[in-house]
């Protein structure tokens, strides 16, 4: 049976809300939540950001059960590794274990704010794997040093480890980051139902291990107001990857976006209230191999009334998958 989740999508809601979401989440019966890690939303419809790291603290205490996981964190601009591990180690501390490490390499959007620069993708992938290297061996415990291509480490030391360190998520797209999440990711992540990523993945030594994947959906008892509600603030969506990861600011994605139409954003979003809609949405994933699949429900508002439905009519449909 897939296990449904619900994503925290800090690009459109405040920090107060984003915890009462996920409290609201784990009481209509998600199997996990997930967060992303954004200093920037995507477009400024959305007009949020806040701090995930801070939110994932507050939900820890706040929940009682329900799995929590990046998707995904970026631990080589906005933060150092050893920053990276220090917080997750203290997150798994706070939620009693239940907290997975999702990261991945990353996009302009967020991490030109410390004006480092944004190297080419294959740059980008080295800098991840040498950081993963970093997190795992502070997790193992003791003072490390490290003296790499990418990130200098002088006697660091996690004085607060949990017995077992989170799990580690790589976010995959191509063959590259395939291989580098197989060799060295507990799990992979991908926002593509493709089941190509996937074998990829398990040829380079990730057999057997979960895959997570994501889909955005709008729900709405009014479908225009679903469809007009996704165009303003997930019009960005279509770009794809390539073009997501290397556009620096919300107006670049406000241009890229610009001649995008409802219509179009409602063929790849479910937009409104019947469940084989969004059951269907859901489906590729599975037939792909995913385990796990995160729901991103469009628009903040609209949160509360999206779980009372999800409670009580959409989770039961996805469950009979």
């Amino acid at each position: 049976m897939v296990r449904i989740g619900y994503t925290m999508m800090t690009e459109q809601r405040g920090p107060a809300d984003l915890v009462d979401d996920a409290v609201r989440a784990e009481r209509a019966g998600f199997d996990f939540s997930v967060i992303s890690d954004h200093y920037f939303p995507w477009l400024d419809e959305q007009g949020h950001a806040p701090n995930a790291w801070a939110v994932l603290g507050a939900t820890a205490r706040a929940t009682d059960a329900l799995p929590l996981m990046t998707y995904v964190t970026c631990p080589t601009f906005r933060y150092h590794p050893v920053v990276v591990a220090q917080q997750a180690a203290t997150v798994q501390l706070l939620s009693g274990g239940r907290f997975r490490l999702g990261l991945g390499s990353g996009e302009n959007l967020n991490e030109h704010v410390v004006g480092r620069g944004w190297p080419a993708a294959a740059v980008r992938q080295e800098m991840l794997a040498e950081a993963v290297e970093i997190i795992r061996a502070l997790f193992a415990g003791g003072y490390v040093t490290h003296h790499g291509r990418h990130f200098q480490v002088d006697g660091a030391k996690l004085w607060d480890l949990p017995e077992q360190p989170p799990p580690i998520g790589v976010a995959v797209s191509g063959p590259v980051s395939c291989a580098l999440a197989g060799r060295l990711a507990d799990l992979v992540i991908a926002v593509q139902p493709e089941r190509r990523l996937l074998t990829a993945f398990a040829e380079h030594g990730g057999a057997g291990k979960p895959a997570v994947g994501q889909v955005p959906i709008c729900f709405d008892r009014d479908r225009d107001a679903a469809v007009t509600r996704a165009h303003q603030q997930f019009r960005w969506f279509g770009g794809g990857w390539k073009v997501n990861a290397d556009l620096p600011g919300t107006a670049g994605f406000a241009a890229a976006s610009a001649y995008v139409r409802p219509e179009d954003v409602a063929e790849s979003i479910p937009c409104g209230s019947r469940t084989e809609d969004f059951v269907a949405a859901v489906r590729p994933y599975l037939e792909a191999g995913f385990d796990e699949v995160a729901l991103i429900q469009v628009g903040g508002d609209s949160q509360p009334a999206f779980t009372d439905w999800a409670e009580r009519e959409l989770l039961p449909a996805l469950r009979e998958l």
